[in-house]
């Protein structure tokens, strides 16, 4: 009994083979520690500035402030992934983005109170991610062996959801002790764990042909993925699952409707997300192995639809967060399988820019869910914006998943990690 209890453990635990490699386990903690600091920064900045205005408007205006260098630089950040070394790249996005971190700082502490300065500098911040996140991603494949690829996406989106829920509950003890500015300096300190770790990166030169970064490198970068049916459609399906299931604009009215606006239930919510991605990461040994990813991303985010939609009619703070949960940990899943496709089925002097194209799409397809769910609940009413936009989620996603063979049929070994 107990040799086939190990049995299975050792099959669903999550797979920590690529720990092995020194490179990418000194990137994995480096991200780790300063992506805590990242949250912790992100919270700080939503405080502060509603404690500045008194309004929920100039908060949400930190939407596109973020937005919008994510888009631009997003894209161009993976055309000079792929045409640069990346190891000086990641160095030289992460010194923008600390040299953000360090002017909220400074900012806190003189006491300027100035809001504008807040989103400019929230948008050079903005800037910083833009160019390192696309170019980390791309450096996993350069790493690490393809037959892992897999579990080292699993690793590192465990490890976010990680700092998803610690960042946010360590900002509300540093905020209620010490203020804005100590929340600015500790998320400054824990860069220096990603630093370091880029810093001790191997030289990672281009690889195959190399295109001048610009407009024209970004242009083939999207012409690849509109001729690559495979590639369009891990990108069309997350769309798909943010833009039309996620609830996460609802939760205050949720909230105030059910629970009488305890900030306590608030919490629970805007958590539930992250705390079932962490748990699903812990059991993620078999997700690496599942050949057949084009078929299995239709089903879990179909899945996914129907839980959040499952979500929008329960009744009990825990069963409406346990249920959630179960839709962060889908999440996970599909997350994993969508950014190896991109990783194995890409050709390496592809890969920053088709991971530049994934972080826009996973930064705009929240915000164009946030924008539906707002829109739709103003118009039918909290539930049926909840539930509807998950059932929409689940017919919308078979349909374009099922109907597309190249993709229905795509096979991990055969037509991804065969063509490395």
């Amino acid at each position: 009994m107990a040799l086939v209890l190990q049995s299975v453990l050792k099959r669903v635990a999550v797979d920590t083979r690529p720990l092995g490699v020194a490179p990418y386990r000194r990137l994995l903690l480096g991200q780790g520690v300063s992506f805590i600091g990242f949250q912790l920064t992100s919270v700080a900045v939503s405080a502060q500035v509603y404690d500045i205005t008194h309004s929920s408007l100039w908060v949400g205006l930190l939407g596109p402030a973020n937005l919008i260098p994510l888009v631009v630089f997003g894209l161009w950040g993976g055309a000079v992934a792929d045409a640069v070394d990346r190891r000086k790249l990641l160095l030289m996005g992460s010194v923008v983005a600390w040299l953000a971190t360090a002017a909220l700082l400074l900012h806190a502490w003189a006491g300027l109170d100035n809001v504008y300065l807040m989103l400019a500098i929230v948008a050079v911040q903005s800037t910083g991610f833009a160019v390192t996140a696309p170019t980390r991603s791309a450096i996993i494949p350069r790493l690490v062996a393809a037959d892992r690829v897999a579990a080292a996406n699993t690793l590192n989106f465990l490890i976010s959801s990680v700092g998803t829920v610690v960042g946010p509950l360590l900002a509300g003890i540093v905020l209620a002790k010490a203020g804005y500015a100590a929340a600015y300096l500790i998320d400054a300190l824990l860069f220096g764990a990603g630093f370091y770790a880029a810093v001790r990166l191997p030289r990672l030169a281009p690889v195959g042909e190399v295109s001048r970064p610009g407009l024209r490198s970004v242009v083939d970068g999207l012409r690849y993925i509109a001729t690559r049916p495979i590639v369009m459609m891990s990108f069309v399906v997350d769309i798909i699952a943010m833009a039309f299931a996620l609830p996460r604009a609802l939760y205050p009215e949720l909230t105030a409707e059910r629970f009488g606006g305890s900030p306590v239930a608030f919490g629970w919510l805007s958590a539930s997300l992250a705390i079932g991605a962490v748990a699903a990461g812990l059991v993620s040994g078999w997700v690496g192995r599942v050949r057949r990813q084009g078929v299995a991303l239709t089903v879990v985010i179909a899945l996914w639809g129907l839980t959040v939609a499952a979500a929008a009619f329960a009744q009990p703070l825990w069963l409406i967060v346990a249920l959630l949960a179960v839709g962060g940990a889908i999440d996970l899943v599909s997350s994993v399988w969508r950014q190896t496709i991109l990783q194995t089925y890409a050709p390496d002097e592809m890969r920053g820019r088709m991971q530049g194209v994934f972080m826009v799409v996973v930064a705009g397809g929240p915000r164009l869910g946030d924008l539906r769910a707002g829109a739709t609940a103003g118009a039918f009413g909290l539930v049926p914006a909840w539930a509807g936009g998950g059932l929409l989620c689940a017919a919308i996603v078979l349909v374009a998943g099922l109907s597309i063979p190249a993709f229905r049929n795509y096979d991990a070994v055969r037509d991804g990690l065969a063509r490395r």
